[in-house]
């Protein structure tokens, strides 16, 4: 099952937990707490190369598919989200 394509309209700032820069800003659903990003959801991207901090140069993701779909997974305790 593919997620919405419109997805949820709530959306939530990601930032860089060592440098805090901001990372991109992101339409979220649901309450539990970010594990994945679907690249469709994802309304501005501030990285210059995909899943790196472009401030620390810190991996923070790595990129997969999850159902189909073109998404970054998140690793635990890299970002935080506001």
């Amino acid at each position: 099952m593919k997620p919405n394509k419109k997805g949820p309209v709530t959306t939530v700032n990601v930032y860089c937990q060592q440098c805090k820069t901001q990372l991109f800003r992101y339409r979220k659903g649901g309450k539990g707490a970010l594990v994945k990003c679907f690249k469709e959801r994802i309304s501005e991207n501030f990285t210059l190369e995909p899943c790196v901090c472009p401030t620390c140069q810190m991996t923070f993701a790595r990129e997969a598919l999850i159902r189909g779909t073109p998404a970054y997974k998140l690793i635990g305790g890299k970002v935080f989200v506001r």
